[in-house]
């Protein structure tokens, strides 16, 4: 490999993370597009039609792409503020921002692993960790509504993000919540010497809506080696353009229409495209082309209409064709299992999320993250023909820097982990003279629908409501 050619893939690759610098190297985007395409469009041709060939090229057209969905769906991810200070003391993180006179605290919990020495790896848990805590990693929790308010529709511009940029900054919940797990990874870098955290090997889940984060999160920030994202549908590993034409075939799923009335997870500049999908320029199968070279793995349920399971399935597929061109196929994966409750993953899905965690963040050899299955019929119904019509070019071009290597070579942040458990709590015993109360459900778990038979009462702080009557019922 010749040095000087990895040098400039590299800075090309930077600007992913660093707006100025995919200006400054990859060229601007004009002021207004004209687009128009009903199908997936290639995330192997610029906007201005030219063909990616090669890999650094390729990282200008994540560049690109990056630019693409600030601007029109997500809201621009501010660079680090001028002052971002903190520490990390026992299992507190404790951490301060500020900008243009104004600043902002927050903390995070880590939840360390049992019977290790030394530095280990860590997965910031948005929303907390419902998927298995891995041996020897430890987890990262925060309040991340805190940093973003996700209550519903009239959470707009609430939190501590908007706080420091103001409430009518163009970012929707999701890059602010990036943005957190950016300032906390700064604060883990620069306190190094106070924790065990190996900052070159962070991880980054979530589920449901958190899943959404997670996605988004893996995607602007480099220095997660790892995205576990989880159960997300539609707005996270969900295409637009695909669940729409399922919500036109009958099928009970969310669409962009829906979402942008439901929440804020998304800047109000996505609205102009929701009843418009064909000129949005870009669709979900993208974000997995901004996460590549580093690890994903899209963790699913096609046993719930309302998460999409043919779109997530169409979407990733067709993101991990990006992985394809790089020669690097088996550093994404879909794992898709139905017949269990939305966000409690099965235990056959354990060995699939323990593979990933082994490569990615233990740095293990010679484990086989070849995963890509679903038990939905049909490939979930997906038919690549309706949506694909590009094909796959073998990139030329030097190697694409090792995954992990130092927190500088990421060139962002790095990512961290929480063990919070989404189990169903239960009140204790009966006593002689009065029966338990029911078990109740945990905020986003499922509490209704066809079929349920698990927890119908939320805890406190959320309430059961019909998401996609009469199939599906979330604590929200």
């Amino acid at each position: 490999m010749k040095f000087q050619g990895s040098f400039k893939f590299l800075l090309a690759y930077l600007s992913v993370a660093l707006p100025a610098l995919a200006q400054s190297s990859c060229g601007t985007l004009p002021s207004s597009i004209n687009f128009s395409d009903s199908k997936l469009s290639s995330p192997f041709v610029f906007l201005n039609g030219t063909a990616v060939t090669t890999k650094e090229q390729f990282a200008c057209r994540q560049a690109e792409i990056s630019a693409l969905f600030q601007k029109y769906e997500l809201g621009t991810l501010p660079p680090k503020p001028s002052s971002v200070t903190g520490s990390v003391s026992g299992n507190t993180i404790s951490v301060t921002a500020s900008n243009g006179g104004t600043s902002i605290s927050f903390t995070a919990t880590i939840t360390p692993p049992s019977g290790v020495s030394g530095k280990y790896p860590a997965i910031i848990a948005i929303g907390g960790m419902s998927i298995p805590s891995q041996a020897g990693v430890a987890t990262i929790t925060f309040n991340n509504d805190d940093i973003a308010l996700q209550n519903d529709s009239t959470s707009r511009g609430k939190g501590k993000f908007f706080t420091l940029y103001g409430a009518n900054h163009s970012a929707g919940a999701m890059i602010a919540w990036t943005w957190g797990i950016s300032r906390i990874i700064d604060v883990l870098e620069s306190s190094s010497t106070t924790h065990n955290i190996d900052t070159s090997k962070l991880g980054v889940t979530g589920c449901s809506r958190n899943g959404k984060g997670a996605f988004v999160a893996a995607a602007f920030e480099p220095r997660i080696a790892l995205g576990l994202v989880q159960e997300s549908g539609s707005g996270g590993a969900g295409c637009w353009r695909i669940s729409k034409a399922m919500l036109q075939a009958g099928v009970s799923t969310q669409d962009a229409v829906e979402i942008v009335g439901e929440n804020v997870w998304f800047s109000p500049n996505f609205n102009q495209y929701v009843n418009n999908l064909p000129a949005l320029p870009f669709d979900h199968h993208m974000l997995a082309a901004l996460v590549a070279p580093r690890g994903l793995l899209i963790i699913e349920n096609d046993g719930i209409d309302w998460l999409g399971p043919e779109s997530v399935w169409g979407c990733q597929t067709t993101g991990a064709k990006s992985y394809q061109a790089l020669g690097i196929s088996d550093s994404m994966g879909i794992s898709m299992v139905g017949n269990h409750a939305h966000c409690a993953m099965p235990s056959s899905q354990n060995g699939d999320v323990a593979a990933f965690v082994n490569r990615f963040l233990k740095g293990q050899s010679g484990v086989n993250t070849n995963i890509m299955h679903t038990d939905g019929a049909n490939n979930a119904g997906f038919v690549p023909g309706n949506w694909v019509t590009w094909i796959v070019p073998t990139l030329s071009g030097d190697a694409i820097p090792p995954v992990g290597t130092s927190s500088t070579d990421a060139g962002g942040s790095s990512t961290v982990a929480s063990s919070t458990s989404t189990a169903t709590s239960t009140a204790p015993p009966a006593t002689t003279t009065a029966p338990a109360p029911a078990p109740q459900q945990t905020k986003y778990g499922q509490c209704g629908g066809n079929g349920w038979t698990g927890p119908t009462v939320c805890q406190s702080g959320s309430t059961c409501k019909a998401v996609s009557p009469p199939y599906y019922s979330q604590c929200l």
